[in-house]
């Protein structure tokens, strides 16, 4: 699939949560675009919660003024995990690309917590045990 994208000059960041991973690719354009999987994000993210997520580095992290002066191509390849676990993972490469694009935002989207990678996941089932700690009911007799 020949794209756009691989002609013009694009930052590329990677973000992950549990087991989901995003390839994220921003570059600036003359209208706001947002594609995840080939599918608008809209169309990808149905709930207003993962839609809020995946634009908060956009919308928190950068000041009034520069959102006028900028406005974002962003394409995003995802893999793995479910659907919020996914979101996330392109809110940590999307805060991820802003950065490598302009360093001024990394202060503002470090306190915010975007770029830091959330590391649980769930913990495995221990033999003996129905899960990851519990146990089957004990009884003394």
């Amino acid at each position: 699939m020949e794209n756009k994208t691989t002609k013009e000059k694009y930052i590329e960041a990677v973000g992950r949560r549990k087991t989901s991973t995003a390839r994220v690719r921003i570059w600036q354009a003359t209208k706001f675009g947002f594609i995840v999987n080939g599918k608008d994000a809209k169309e990808y993210f149905q709930t207003e919660d993962t839609r809020r997520l995946i634009g908060d580095p956009i919308i928190k992290g950068t000041s009034s003024q520069e959102k006028m002066n900028y406005k974002w191509n962003i394409e995003a390849k995802v893999s793995g995990g479910g659907i919020h676990s996914q979101a996330e993972a392109v809110r940590h490469g999307l805060a991820r690309a802003l950065v490598l694009f302009d360093i001024e935002l990394r202060p503002k989207l470090k306190t915010l917590g975007y770029l830091k990678r959330d590391h649980r996941a769930k913990e495995r089932r221990k033999f003996g045990l129905k899960k990851a700690r519990k146990a089957p009911q004990w009884s003394k007799r």
